[in-house]
């Protein structure tokens, strides 16, 4: 039997400083086309020659009464990707090593774990034993922009160094589908400019850029937020080089004074020009999960869990475990996804 968790205290997560809950707008330096930028913005104008297919709009979530105008969207060629060109980022702090990371060390990443890599803040022997890919950011642990951001910037630096086709960056409560990723990242070409995820607001954020000592700049985008999970193709991971490797993710993320996944946003939508594709197959804790139909949870990219509106939030199916027993639902998830487990029950029917 695997490890039964029946807590709810560490299924509370911090929202202080996610993008979604900032009231003030940020107010940062703009500093575009300054500086040297790393070789790897020399390579991206290779790298991104690709494939430019027939014009075929993506089907998209409606953006609101903001939304401005898009351009055709060129349609993909299927791509023949596998599992070992995507670059699952995992990103964690010491204290959730047990609360958190033993659940999905358990389930999606026992089967995933040459794609799966765990960025925390701490040492910590007994998890390198478990898991492969082990990074230890030496970023601070507190639930802060700067720590937040610090991790970012290690998990761009890593995937970069790694030579994957695909970045995806995902949550210590997301529980991620690693068929159904696949599956969704073979539909685009790596080497063209592919943002995918789900936004958590219904409208673009504001935020103000400092262009000079006495000008600032209002600009506002849309951002897949990280609690959900978001993709990034490595022709576009290349071109956000500028303002992203080494230490220029977090002195871009001070310059406008918003955390990771907005940063993320802010320097795809708005520096780079290149529009957010919208995926519903993506989930936080920040939405109400009861809605996910039963009937279509083996469909998910992620899932998530957590507090929505004061209330105990995961999605609602009927599976091996009971609520006690498996709270997030993930371990039922897992075993309705790969009953040939060997913790889960058999003739199990959902």
């Amino acid at each position: 039997m695997p490890r039964v968790w029946s807590g709810w205290s560490a299924f509370w997560k911090p929202l202080g400083q996610d993008c979604e809950n900032i009231s003030v707008q940020g107010l940062g330096e703009r500093q575009l086309g300054t500086g040297n930028a790393p070789a790897a913005a020399d390579r991206a104008a290779n790298d991104a020659e690709g494939y430019r297919g027939p014009e075929c709009p993506y089907p998209r979530v409606p953006r609101g009464r903001e939304e401005e105008e898009e351009q055709p969207v060129p349609c993909p060629q299927p791509a023949d990707i596998s599992p070992r060109d995507v670059f699952i980022a995992v990103k964690t702090t010491k204290k959730f090593h047990k609360a958190r990371l033993e659940l999905l060390l358990d389930t999606w990443i026992s089967r995933n774990r040459d794609m799966t890599f765990i960025f925390t803040d701490g040492e910590d022997e007994e998890l390198k034993k478990q898991a492969r890919n082990v990074i230890n950011t030496n970023c601070s642990a507190a639930h802060s922009r700067q720590a937040l951001s610090c991790k970012m910037a290690v998990e761009y630096d890593k995937f970069i160094e790694s030579g994957r086709k695909w970045f995806c960056h995902v949550d210590d409560d997301n529980y991620v589908n690693v068929r159904m990723l696949v599956k969704l990242l073979s539909s685009y070409p790596h080497t063209q400019d592919i943002y995918i995820g789900k936004p958590s607001l219904d409208r673009p954020i504001q935020a103000t850029e400092r262009i000079s000592e006495n000008k600032m700049h209002p600009v506002h985008f849309w951002f897949a937020t990280g609690g959900a999970g978001f993709c990034i193709s490595r022709g576009l991971a290349l071109k956000m080089s500028p303002w992203a490797s080494g230490g220029h993710f977090m002195s871009t993320a001070e310059k406008i004074r918003l955390p990771d996944d907005c940063t993320i946003g802010y320097i795809i939508e708005s520096v780079l020009g290149v529009k957010l594709i919208r995926s519903n197959l993506f989930h936080s804790h920040l939405e109400n999960l009861h809605q996910v139909p039963k009937s279509e949870i083996h469909k998910q990219v992620t899932l998530s869990y957590g507090m929505f509106e004061n209330k105990r939030n995961s999605i609602h199916m009927k599976g091996a475990f009971s609520v006690e027993e498996d709270p997030s639902r993930f371990r039922s998830v897992h075993c309705l996804l790969y009953p040939d487990t060997p913790w889960c029950p058999t003739n199990m029917v959902y």
